[in-house]
């Protein structure tokens, strides 16, 4: 008789977290190959794919942002679909069509043509270069990750991401996405300039015949096996009691929300960007090995998740007082939830002997 083997002894939470910070080390180094800097922007890519979140990046011209999101799919081993958008896109263009088949018997039929959707990761590149019953197109495979042509709906593979590139310089021609598709985003995320040692660095690397090669990380299926993980980490309600005043203090409507946000804010952000909040912070803690959610790993990431949410009006405007400003300024001004103290606690009764 075979001998009948034991059963793996299951990994912790502790071994699981440690070999997932291994695997985004590894990807760090090798999207470093091709970009140089951007720490900050590359982290925030990091956390929206490990909580099936969606992304829009903002920048001008030439900060490699689409080679930015081609070297992260070369990294996964999943598949990558590119659109770039211009203004005569149509919505069958993304999602795919019925075309009319006919058979050797001349049976005639339709057949679903999947779109460039149908993918891992989905680059609309200069997303508000098409008009808004182009843009419209995304919203269900965002928000359901499923595509409906005609009666038919259709499931996208897993995982799927979206990762939307715009120049926010270039107003001529352009069409800005409505605020029901922005909130479908999770990070805003500002692609800014490279610092002077950075720059150089890329003048160097470009400018040679060479062309760095990346290795793949990771699998879809591990993906979605760290997705789950992700989504394990713990969260206390002291965390979510900070994010909920966060969130309704940039609603000039609510009651506690400051008086500058009273007067300088049309509306603020609504409940799915406490959800975001929530699971970028999971994302963040996950990242650096840790099994529960802090308020500072909220702080790390409210302004890419606030920033496309909240609407300043023109007096805030014609104070210079950005978007971004206002958000640090209500990081500082909203203060932590208070812990019950144990003094405060009901005194048990003496135990009768």
């Amino acid at each position: 008789m075979e001998e009948k083997q034991a059963p793996a002894k299951a990994r912790n939470v502790g071994d699981l977290l440690r070999e997932f910070r291994e695997h985004r080390d590894a990807m760090r180094q090798e999207l470093a190959k091709v970009i140089i800097g951007q720490d900050d922007v590359v982290e925030q890519l990091f956390a929206a794919i490990f909580t099936r979140g969606h992304c829009l990046l903002e920048g001008v011209p030439g900060l490699a942002k689409t080679l930015m999101v081609s070297s992260l799919a070369r990294i996964l081993d999943v598949s990558f679909k590119r659109i770039q958008f211009t203004p005569d896109l149509m919505p069958s263009d993304i999602t795919g069509t019925n075309v009319l088949d006919e058979d050797a018997a001349g049976k005639r039929e339709f057949r679903f043509v999947e779109g460039p959707i149908f993918t891992n990761i989905l680059l609309a590149d200069e997303i508000n270069r098409t008009p808004p019953k182009t843009q419209a197109a995304l919203l269900q495979a965002m928000q359901e990750r499923e595509v409906t042509v005609g009666r038919t709906t259709y499931t996208l593979p897993e995982p799927f991401f979206t990762i939307a590139t715009q120049n926010p310089i270039e107003q001529e021609g352009t069409y800005p996405l409505p605020e029901a598709q922005l909130d479908r985003f999770m990070f805003n995320i500002k692609v800014g300039y490279p610092t002077a040692d950075e720059e150089e660095k890329i003048l160097l690397a470009t400018t040679r015949h060479e062309k760095p090669e990346v290795s793949k990380v990771l699998s879809g299926r591990l993906i979605l096996n760290i997705q789950k993980l992700v989504q394990s980490v713990a969260v206390s309600p002291f965390v979510v009691k900070y994010v909920a005043h966060l969130v309704r203090a940039t609603r000039p409507s609510d009651d506690r929300a400051p008086p500058y946000v009273r007067e300088m804010v049309d509306w603020g952000a609504g409940p799915r960007a406490g959800q975001f909040l929530i699971m970028g912070g999971k994302a963040i803690a996950a990242m650096d090995g840790r099994f529960s959610v802090s308020i500072d790993d909220v702080r790390r990431i409210a302004i890419p998740v606030l920033r496309h949410r909240v609407s300043t009006n023109f007096q805030a405007q014609a104070e210079g007082i950005t978007t971004d400003k206002m958000i640090q300024r209500l990081l500082k001004d909203i203060p932590e939830p208070e812990i019950p103290k144990f003094a405060n606690a009901p005194v048990p009764p003496p135990v009768q002997e």
